[in-house]
Protein backbone atom coordinates (compact mmCIF):
# COMPACT_ATOMS: atom_id res chain seq x y z
CA UNK A 1 0.00 0.00 0.00
CA UNK A 2 1.79 2.92 -0.76
CA UNK A 3 0.41 5.93 1.31
CA UNK A 4 3.35 8.60 2.07
CA UNK A 5 3.54 11.23 4.75
CA UNK A 6 3.47 14.65 5.29
CA UNK A 7 3.91 17.13 7.65
CA UNK A 8 0.95 18.68 9.43
CA UNK A 9 -0.22 19.52 12.53
CA UNK A 10 -7.30 18.89 13.24
CA UNK A 11 -10.30 20.74 14.79
CA UNK A 12 -13.13 19.91 12.82
CA UNK A 13 -21.69 17.74 10.65
CA UNK A 14 -23.60 19.05 7.61
CA UNK A 15 -25.27 21.68 5.85
CA UNK A 16 -26.73 21.92 2.70
CA UNK A 17 -27.34 19.05 0.95
CA UNK A 18 -26.92 18.40 -3.20
CA UNK A 19 -28.95 16.93 -5.14
CA UNK A 20 -26.49 14.50 -6.51
CA UNK A 21 -26.29 13.52 -2.89
CA UNK A 22 -29.92 13.23 -1.81
CA UNK A 23 -29.97 10.43 -4.55
CA UNK A 24 -27.95 8.30 -2.91
CA UNK A 25 -29.27 8.90 0.39
CA UNK A 26 -26.15 10.08 1.73
CA UNK A 27 -26.84 11.51 5.37
CA UNK A 28 -24.79 14.54 6.55
CA UNK A 29 -23.63 16.11 2.82
CA UNK A 30 -23.38 19.44 3.61
CA UNK A 31 -22.54 22.57 1.62
CA UNK A 32 -20.57 25.04 2.84
CA UNK A 33 -21.04 28.11 0.70
CA UNK A 34 -18.63 31.31 0.28
CA UNK A 35 -19.25 34.24 -1.25
CA UNK A 36 -18.76 35.29 -4.59
CA UNK A 37 -19.89 34.10 -7.80
CA UNK A 38 -23.56 33.06 -8.44
CA UNK A 39 -23.68 29.50 -7.36
CA UNK A 40 -24.59 28.42 -10.78
CA UNK A 41 -21.49 29.46 -12.38
CA UNK A 42 -19.03 27.71 -9.25
CA UNK A 43 -17.84 24.65 -9.70
CA UNK A 44 -18.62 21.78 -6.89
CA UNK A 45 -15.85 20.20 -5.01
CA UNK A 46 -16.78 17.25 -2.65
CA UNK A 47 -14.77 16.43 0.28
CA UNK A 48 -15.48 13.55 1.86
CA UNK A 49 -14.20 13.73 5.68
CA UNK A 50 -13.95 11.91 9.46
CA UNK A 51 -16.19 13.45 11.69
CA UNK A 52 -13.15 14.52 13.87
CA UNK A 53 -11.86 17.01 10.98
CA UNK A 54 -15.40 18.55 10.84
CA UNK A 55 -13.94 22.02 12.58
CA UNK A 56 -10.41 22.35 10.79
CA UNK A 57 -11.99 21.60 7.11
CA UNK A 58 -14.16 24.48 7.67
CA UNK A 59 -12.12 26.87 8.88
CA UNK A 60 -9.34 25.66 5.92
CA UNK A 61 -13.04 25.98 3.18
CA UNK A 62 -13.17 29.44 4.29
CA UNK A 63 -9.31 30.31 3.40
CA UNK A 64 -9.69 27.60 0.27
CA UNK A 65 -13.04 29.20 -1.12
CA UNK A 66 -11.56 32.86 -0.41
CA UNK A 67 -8.38 31.73 -2.52
CA UNK A 68 -11.01 29.69 -5.34
CA UNK A 69 -14.43 31.77 -5.53
CA UNK A 70 -15.36 29.81 -8.50
CA UNK A 71 -15.46 26.62 -5.95
CA UNK A 72 -18.03 25.93 -3.72
CA UNK A 73 -16.98 22.91 -1.11
CA UNK A 74 -19.25 20.23 0.01
CA UNK A 75 -18.32 18.54 2.85
CA UNK A 76 -19.63 14.91 3.89
CA UNK A 77 -18.75 14.31 7.63
CA UNK A 78 -19.30 11.21 8.80
CA UNK A 79 -17.26 7.88 10.19
CA UNK A 80 -14.78 7.22 8.19
CA UNK A 81 -15.73 3.23 7.55
CA UNK A 82 -19.19 5.03 6.62
CA UNK A 83 -17.61 6.87 3.92
CA UNK A 84 -15.73 3.84 2.18
CA UNK A 85 -18.69 2.04 1.90
CA UNK A 86 -20.38 4.66 0.45
CA UNK A 87 -17.59 5.68 -2.13
CA UNK A 88 -17.33 2.03 -3.14
CA UNK A 89 -21.08 2.10 -3.43
CA UNK A 90 -21.03 4.91 -5.99
CA UNK A 91 -21.19 7.84 -4.06
CA UNK A 92 -19.96 11.08 -5.96
CA UNK A 93 -16.29 12.76 -3.91
CA UNK A 94 -13.38 14.07 -4.73
CA UNK A 95 -11.44 13.88 -2.43
CA UNK A 96 -11.40 11.40 1.15
CA UNK A 97 -9.88 12.26 4.10
CA UNK A 98 -9.76 9.21 7.22
CA UNK A 99 -9.11 9.02 10.46
CA UNK A 100 -6.63 6.10 10.11
CA UNK A 101 -4.35 4.56 7.71
CA UNK A 102 -6.23 1.09 8.19
CA UNK A 103 -9.81 2.90 6.64
CA UNK A 104 -7.97 4.38 3.61
CA UNK A 105 -6.18 1.27 2.69
CA UNK A 106 -9.60 -0.09 2.36
CA UNK A 107 -10.30 2.53 -0.02
CA UNK A 108 -6.91 1.69 -2.00
CA UNK A 109 -7.20 -1.74 -2.22
CA UNK A 110 -11.35 -1.50 -3.18
CA UNK A 111 -9.83 1.08 -6.02
CA UNK A 112 -11.59 4.32 -4.86
CA UNK A 113 -8.51 6.50 -4.54
CA UNK A 114 -5.38 7.63 -5.64
CA UNK A 115 -2.02 7.99 -4.03
CA UNK A 116 -2.88 8.89 -0.01
CA UNK A 117 -0.34 11.13 1.87
CA UNK A 118 -0.56 11.17 5.27
CA UNK A 119 -1.22 14.67 7.30
CA UNK A 120 -2.04 14.56 10.21
CA UNK A 121 -2.26 12.38 13.96
CA UNK A 122 -4.55 12.47 16.23
CA UNK A 123 -4.47 10.57 20.11
CA UNK A 124 -7.51 9.39 22.58
CA UNK A 125 -8.35 11.26 25.46
CA UNK A 126 -11.61 10.91 28.37
CA UNK A 127 -14.14 13.48 28.70
CA UNK A 128 -16.33 14.41 31.16
CA UNK A 129 -19.29 16.87 32.05
CA UNK A 130 -18.22 19.98 33.96
CA UNK A 131 -17.53 19.17 37.40
CA UNK A 132 -16.93 15.29 36.79
CA UNK A 133 -20.15 13.73 38.32
CA UNK A 134 -19.37 10.60 38.65
CA UNK A 135 -15.60 11.18 39.69
CA UNK A 136 -14.03 9.65 36.76
CA UNK A 137 -10.19 9.40 37.38
CA UNK A 138 -9.04 7.68 33.87
CA UNK A 139 -9.33 4.04 32.58
CA UNK A 140 -9.86 2.59 35.79
CA UNK A 141 -11.87 1.08 38.47
CA UNK A 142 -13.73 4.54 38.50
CA UNK A 143 -15.64 3.78 34.94
CA UNK A 144 -16.96 1.02 36.51
CA UNK A 145 -20.58 2.70 38.29
CA UNK A 146 -20.15 5.30 34.99
CA UNK A 147 -22.07 5.55 31.64
CA UNK A 148 -19.12 5.88 29.28
CA UNK A 149 -20.04 5.88 25.84
CA UNK A 150 -17.27 4.86 23.07
CA UNK A 151 -16.72 4.40 18.98
CA UNK A 152 -17.50 1.23 17.68
CA UNK A 153 -14.99 -1.09 17.07
CA UNK A 154 -14.85 -0.94 13.70
CA UNK A 155 -14.58 3.28 13.46
CA UNK A 156 -10.64 4.19 13.72
CA UNK A 157 -11.60 5.71 16.92
CA UNK A 158 -12.95 2.51 18.80
CA UNK A 159 -10.03 0.47 16.97
CA UNK A 160 -7.57 3.12 18.85
CA UNK A 161 -9.36 2.50 21.89
CA UNK A 162 -9.64 -1.35 21.77
CA UNK A 163 -5.19 -1.06 20.91
CA UNK A 164 -5.25 0.79 24.13
CA UNK A 165 -7.17 -1.68 26.09
CA UNK A 166 -5.48 -4.88 25.09
CA UNK A 167 -1.80 -2.74 25.40
CA UNK A 168 -2.96 -2.03 29.21
CA UNK A 169 -5.38 -5.04 30.07
CA UNK A 170 -7.73 -2.83 31.13
CA UNK A 171 -11.87 -3.96 30.47
CA UNK A 172 -14.67 -1.95 29.71
CA UNK A 173 -18.17 -2.06 30.12
CA UNK A 174 -19.75 0.99 27.57
CA UNK A 175 -23.30 1.77 27.67
CA UNK A 176 -23.14 2.24 24.03
CA UNK A 177 -20.70 2.30 21.12
CA UNK A 178 -21.25 4.94 18.52
CA UNK A 179 -20.50 5.02 14.94
CA UNK A 180 -18.47 8.42 14.81
CA UNK A 181 -16.59 10.19 17.75
CA UNK A 182 -18.55 13.39 17.37
CA UNK A 183 -21.37 11.59 18.71
CA UNK A 184 -19.69 10.24 21.60
CA UNK A 185 -18.50 14.04 22.38
CA UNK A 186 -21.89 14.98 22.11
CA UNK A 187 -23.41 12.70 24.34
CA UNK A 188 -21.18 13.47 27.22
CA UNK A 189 -21.76 17.07 26.50
CA UNK A 190 -25.29 16.63 26.86
CA UNK A 191 -24.89 15.06 29.83
CA UNK A 192 -26.31 11.51 28.44
CA UNK A 193 -23.31 10.18 29.69
CA UNK A 194 -20.30 10.34 32.67
CA UNK A 195 -17.34 9.80 30.27
CA UNK A 196 -16.52 9.81 26.67
CA UNK A 197 -13.26 8.70 25.07
CA UNK A 198 -12.60 10.63 22.07
CA UNK A 199 -10.11 12.21 20.21
CA UNK A 200 -7.86 14.97 22.04
CA UNK A 201 -9.28 17.38 19.23
CA UNK A 202 -12.18 16.85 20.33
CA UNK A 203 -12.17 17.32 23.64
CA UNK A 204 -10.15 20.99 22.72
CA UNK A 205 -13.69 21.50 20.90
CA UNK A 206 -16.18 20.01 22.88
CA UNK A 207 -18.19 22.81 25.30
CA UNK A 208 -19.14 22.17 28.91
CA UNK A 209 -16.51 19.39 29.70
CA UNK A 210 -13.49 18.19 30.85
CA UNK A 211 -10.35 16.40 29.46
CA UNK A 212 -8.81 13.16 31.64
CA UNK A 213 -5.50 11.75 30.28
CA UNK A 214 -5.76 8.53 29.37
CA UNK A 215 -2.74 6.08 29.70
CA UNK A 216 -0.92 4.84 27.38
CA UNK A 217 -2.62 7.00 24.76
CA UNK A 218 0.50 7.57 22.99
CA UNK A 219 0.42 3.55 22.27
CA UNK A 220 -2.87 4.17 19.80
CA UNK A 221 -1.61 7.01 17.86
CA UNK A 222 -3.63 7.27 14.90
CA UNK A 223 -2.73 8.98 11.47
CA UNK A 224 -4.66 10.85 8.89
CA UNK A 225 -4.33 10.06 5.04
CA UNK A 226 -6.16 12.38 2.29
CA UNK A 227 -6.07 11.49 -1.22
CA UNK A 228 -8.30 12.23 -4.73
CA UNK A 229 -10.78 9.45 -5.68
CA UNK A 230 -10.11 7.47 -8.21
CA UNK A 231 -13.90 9.00 -9.76
CA UNK A 232 -12.60 12.47 -9.74
CA UNK A 233 -9.26 11.24 -11.30
CA UNK A 234 -11.03 10.20 -14.34
CA UNK A 235 -11.91 13.90 -14.77
CA UNK A 236 -8.91 16.52 -15.60
CA UNK A 237 -10.84 19.95 -13.79
CA UNK A 238 -12.15 17.71 -11.09
CA UNK A 239 -8.71 16.14 -10.21
CA UNK A 240 -7.14 19.92 -10.76
CA UNK A 241 -9.82 21.08 -7.69
CA UNK A 242 -9.04 18.43 -5.64
CA UNK A 243 -5.43 18.57 -5.72
CA UNK A 244 -5.84 22.19 -4.69
CA UNK A 245 -7.73 20.93 -2.02
CA UNK A 246 -5.27 18.73 -0.69
CA UNK A 247 -2.25 20.96 -0.78
CA UNK A 248 -4.38 23.67 0.96
CA UNK A 249 -4.66 20.77 3.91
CA UNK A 250 -0.71 20.50 3.50
CA UNK A 251 -0.01 24.00 3.48
CA UNK A 252 1.74 25.95 5.93
CA UNK A 253 -1.22 27.44 6.82
CA UNK A 254 -3.41 24.85 6.29
CA UNK A 255 -0.74 22.60 9.13
CA UNK A 256 -1.25 25.98 11.31
CA UNK A 257 -5.34 25.10 11.73
CA UNK A 258 -4.81 21.47 12.33
CA UNK A 259 -1.61 22.14 14.85
CA UNK A 260 -4.02 25.08 16.60
CA UNK A 261 -7.10 22.57 16.90
CA UNK A 262 -4.44 20.33 18.49
CA UNK A 263 -3.27 18.24 15.61
CA UNK A 264 -0.04 16.16 15.76
CA UNK A 265 2.63 16.44 12.63
CA UNK A 266 3.56 13.63 10.62
CA UNK A 267 6.75 13.34 8.25
CA UNK A 268 7.64 16.47 6.04
CA UNK A 269 5.86 19.07 3.77
CA UNK A 270 6.66 17.66 0.81
CA UNK A 271 4.34 14.51 1.11
CA UNK A 272 6.63 12.19 2.14
CA UNK A 273 8.20 10.62 5.30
Amino acid sequence: MGINRSESTGRGVVRRATAATAAVGLAGLTACSGGGADDGERRTLTVFAAASLQKTFEEIERRFEEDNPDIDVVFSFDGSQNLVDQLQAGAPADVLATADLRTMERAEEAGAVRAPQTFATNTLTLIVPEGNPAGVTGLDDSLDDAKLVVCAPEVPCGAATQKILDATGTEISPVSEESKVSDVRGKVEAGQADAGIVYRTDANAAKGVEAIDIDGADEAVNEYPIAVTADAGEDGRRFSDAEMWIRAVLSDWGREILADAGFGATGGADGTR
